[in-house]
């Protein structure tokens, strides 16, 4: 986990009934509406986290604080491998804190944690045997879902197993769809799923650390959605080793080593038939040691993490639709990450510096427009945090603020480098720059957070100024899937480009108890259970300000509510989220931009905890959208690429 950052930087966390009340069919989805934090979905089974507007490679997605080698940042049809029923915990990381994972953390850090590599102690000497089940079924994909864990051991050893199978049929929207096969109905269009997958681990545990190895499996078979015929069928294959030593020496108070090898494939099917595949694969590795607290004197005391990361990436493609050369990515970098508490908060610093290797294999293009080749690139990366707790007795109450800032280099990914093709999921032709300078990006973000027992809010402003934002711009031009020189009925040339861009927004939530204690602002009478009120809000404003236009796929302004009761064993909610109207939408002089209306949806749900002997039970029940609401995401690359009769609601 991120257990050395907690204190330091602005982050969330989902685990326990609330990570399972939240759980959706992809990791975006189960994040989606989170203040900040949008879901850039490709129909119902592909959805990556969209973090203060920043989608793609921006968002590193770490297993175990590991990396998750796939390719689901190259294409917005590619799915995330990694399925929530298998899920833990979930922590989501912005600020100076991401520099400790790379510049490909522009935007922010999802980990997702699954405990097979046991880091603690879980049983005695006598051993003993945990475990959980979980079973779903319903909702408008007509899901049946099944996840089971198990874990053994003693205090010597653990061992962990896992497994989950999870089926989906087509989606029902409130909607008549029109697919090509001329059938109309309320389901959109070729978005079943069929996913499953399993895992086993095993830990050696000693007095001064631990020492554990994993190795997983995900398989899933899905379809596209934006073309009727077409699914994916891919397979992951991840193999996990990790080990920490505590006490090691006078100036460290515990190493950790991590080190991972993965192996991904997906092949892109028409009516069945084998078309475009994919292959990732690589070797990660991560040195990690925690310094001992020094103290300073007059109440000041240093820790921190210095660290050195490494990263093999070897990506193939074969098939008509190729729009990337097999390529070759290495990098290796140095961080650092201090913490100086003093008797009034706490001051953070952190620098990483990487050295990036990307290696076009192959020339690609119909007249081999982009040559093989090799580009170096050198990102630095700096930050400066503080932290000032106003809070006062024993009870902490009152306000703390936070204020970090931090300027990152990104170095291009190898598509945004070397593509040249058509690419369906975007519906474009995609030309890359193999001159493409570093990414650079300021970020400034000042927040407050106010406790007063029961009561919390918390309210965050940010700004983030990029020099060279790598993006897809239009050419105004367009292309045959062949290359040719095309018509309007053609395929619009996009180019990946750097320009100048500004994101600025604004988040906040609260948490009051309403019902229930004697802070309770309505009624102090607890007879008939507690009643507390979740509130929640963003707004995001993004501009090309090379082009004078908005940036694509920006979340609206959401604002959001939750009435939460509980009374012993029992729990409900009910409440809504409203997105406002997108209107700003990139206007180019061949495409025409689809804004989205506003929308309000409305979510109920009941559960009951119960106990049987050590076993412990929660049964619940979600209703979302109880209006049967037709809503189109801003945030979806499909809302721009298909016609409003075929583009799938939310």
């Amino acid at each position: 986990s991120l257990e050395n950052t907690g204190l330091l930087v602005p982050a969330q966390q989902l685990s326990g009934a609330a990570l399972t009340q939240r759980l959706g069919s992809t990791l975006g989805e189960t994040l989606d509406n989170l203040p900040g934090i949008a879901n850039s979905s490709f129909g119902p089974n592909v959805g990556r986290p969209t973090i203060r507007g920043m989608d793609g490679d921006r968002i590193r997605i770490l297993q175990n604080s590991g990396a998750n080698m796939d390719v689901s940042g190259l294409s917005f049809d590619h799915a995330v491998p990694m399925d929530p029923l298998t899920t833990e915990r979930i922590e989501i990381l912005r600020g100076p804190a991401t520099l400790l994972y790379g510049g490909s953390a522009i935007g922010g850090v999802v980990n997702v944690i699954d405990n097979r590599i046991a880091r603690e102690r879980a049983f005695d000497s006598k051993g003993g045997v945990m475990g959980k089940a979980e079973l779903r079924a319903g909702g408008a994909a007509n899901e049946r879902s099944t996840g089971a864990m198990v874990e053994t051991g003693t205090d010597k050893f653990a061992i962990h197993v896992d497994a989950f199978d999870r089926r989906t049929q087509n989606l029902k929207v409130p909607k008549n769809m029109s697919c090509e096969s001329g059938v109309n109905s309320v389901k959109v269009c070729n978005s079943a799923s069929n996913t499953k997958g399993g895992a086993v681990g095993g830990t050696l545990l000693f007095d001064r650390g631990y020492l554990g190895l994993s190795t997983s499996e995900y398989k899933s078979t899905y379809g596209t959605v934006a073309e009727e015929y077409v699914t994916i069928g891919m397979v992951r294959r991840h193999h996990a080793l990790e080990g920490k030593l505590r006490d090691v020496g006078e100036w460290f108070q515990d190493v950790k080593f991590q080190g991972g090898y993965t192996q991904y494939s997906h092949t892109e099917y028409s009516s069945n038939v084998a078309g475009t595949q994919f292959d990732n694969g690589g070797l990660d590795m991560r040195l990690e040691a925690r310094q001992r607290s020094v103290a300073l004197g007059n109440g000041l005391q240093l820790e921190g993490t210095i660290g050195l990361q490494s990263e093999r990436n070897n990506l193939h493609a074969v098939g008509d639709e190729k729009f990337v050369p097999t390529s070759r990515t290495h990098s290796t970098a140095l961080f650092t990450y201090q913490a100086l508490k003093t008797p009034w908060g706490q001051w953070t610093a952190g620098a990483r510096s990487e050295s990036v290797s990307v290696q076009s294999l192959e020339s690609i293009g119909p007249n081999n427009e982009n040559a093989a080749q090799t580009k170096t690139f050198n990102p630095m990366s700096f930050a400066l945090g503080v932290m000032r707790n106003l809070r006062q007795g024993e009870a902490q109450n009152g306000w703390q603020v936070t204020s970090n800032i931090t300027t990152s280099q990104r170095a291009p990914k190898d598509y945004e480098l070397f593509a040249y093709g058509p690419h369906a999921a975007t519906g474009a032709y995609e030309i890359g720059s193999s001159t493409m300078a570093l990414e650079k990006a300021t970020q400034l973000d000042l927040g407050g957070e106010w406790k007063n027992g029961l009561h919390k809010l918390g309210v965050t402003a940010f700004t983030s100024e990029f020099a060279n934002f790598i993006s897809l711009q239009s050419s105004g031009s367009y292309k045959t899937s062949a290359g040719a020189v095309g018509t309007s009925t053609d395929l619009p040339v996009y180019n990946f480009q750097g320009v100048r861009a500004r994101f600025m927004g604004l988040e906040s939530h609260a948490k009051l108890r309403m019902v229930g204690g004697q802070q309770a602002l309505l009624s102090n009478d607890a007879q008939h259970g507690a009643v507390d009120l979740e509130l929640r809000g963003d707004i995001l404003r993004a501009d090309d300000l090379t082009n004078g236009r908005p940036m694509p796929r920006i979340a609206p302004m959401r604002l959001g509510a939750d009435a939460l009761w509980s009374k012993n064993a029992w729990g409900a909610r009910f409440g809504f989220m409203h997105a406002g109207a997108q209107n700003r939408m990139p206007y180019y002089s061949n495409v025409t931009p689809v804004t989205t209306a506003a929308y309000t949806l409305w979510n109920a749900g009941l559960n009951y905890h119960a106990h049987s002997g050590p076993t412990h039970w929660m049964f619940f029940a979600k209703l979302d959208n109880l209006t049967n609401k037709l809503a189109y995401s801003s945030t979806s690359s499909l809302t721009q690429t298909m016609s409003s009769s075929l583009a799938p609601p939310l």
